[in-house]
């Protein structure tokens, strides 16, 4: 395969270009001209001349290059099934009848949808129709911010987590952050918990990051004392409040890459990143190993 690969990469020259997304395994990222979360893959395509992007991710990745790309830029997504767990959480027709409970209710006018980059595309443009934004792990907390600027309150989609997480950091507590279950009547909360609440959580989660454990931390503590314990905030609160430092995926790679030589540290993010950036920087003599 690898032959093969090479013999299409040289044959197709400069006008196709590989992306791929950082929890890609190894046999993957070797052929990738840019490797990345899924934001920064998008830019940097857009920002080249290829005219074919393969784009070596899911599929709310691939329509999000799309969006981003240029008029004669065509996105191929190499397999059709690759799908997020969480983007699959926030189907568009439950996310209207959240909407239309909120109008029922007189709520609607007064709040702000903020979706997640990972969701699929026509969940940010159901967010952008009704005044609101796409957010990034990275920016989450400027988002809510500027949402708070301009309504009462905010509804998140599609991680519960990295919508709590980033609550809790700006002062909300938890009572006036409910959780809307789009498989409940109103979404399994009464009218006044709806109307007292400043972010509403839709219930979706990271399928990899809600693995991840308070007990883990604890353990792995135990087992290395000293270490640095990072993670994404897709992880649950319980688990981001154990840790050292959190982050997106980038910020999790800078921390990594800036530490002092001999750092361990213990990261709960996917594990095809985890174990790249053992080997990446076992040289400069960290070690790092998988928080589960």
């Amino acid at each position: 395969m690898d032959s093969r690969i090479a013999a299409a990469r040289e044959k197709l020259g400069a006008s196709t270009i590989l992306l791929g997304h950082h929890y890609q395994r190894d046999e993957v990222i070797r052929f990738a001209d840019f490797t990345g979360d899924s934001y920064k893959l998008s830019k940097a395509a857009a920002e080249t001349d290829a005219s074919l992007i393969v784009f070596c991710g899911v599929h709310f990745m691939a329509e999000s290059a799309d969006v981003l790309g240029r008029d004669n830029q065509q996105v191929i997504l190499p397999d059709l099934n690759a799908g997020c767990s969480m983007a699959d959480m926030a189907e568009i027709s439950q996310v209207e009848a959240c909407w239309e409970a909120l109008e029922r209710l007189g709520l609607a006018q007064d709040t702000i949808p903020l979706t997640y980059m990972n969701s699929t595309a026509v969940i940010k443009a159901f967010c952008g129709e009704r005044g609101g934004l796409v957010c990034t792990s990275s920016n989450a907390r400027s988002a809510f911010e500027w949402a708070f600027a301009r309504g009462k309150r905010l509804l998140f989609l599609p991680d519960q987590h990295l919508g709590r997480n980033t609550g809790f950091a700006i002062g909300i507590p938890f009572e006036e952050m409910p959780v809307w279950d789009p498989w409940g009547l109103q979404g399994g909360q009464t009218a006044a918990k709806l109307a007292s609440s400043r972010v509403l959580l839709w219930k979706g989660h990271c399928s990899v990051h809600q693995r991840f454990l308070p007990s883990h931390v604890d353990a792995v503590r135990a087992k290395h004392p000293g270490i640095q314990v990072i993670v994404h905030p897709e992880c649950r609160w319980e688990v981001c409040q154990k840790a050292d430092a959190l982050g997106s995926t980038e910020r999790l790679i800078s921390l990594v890459d800036k530490a002092p030589e001999g750092t361990t540290f213990a990261i709960g993010t996917e594990i095809h990143l985890v174990n790249r950036l053992a080997r990446q920087f076992a040289g400069p003599g960290k070690k790092i190993t998988s928080l589960e």
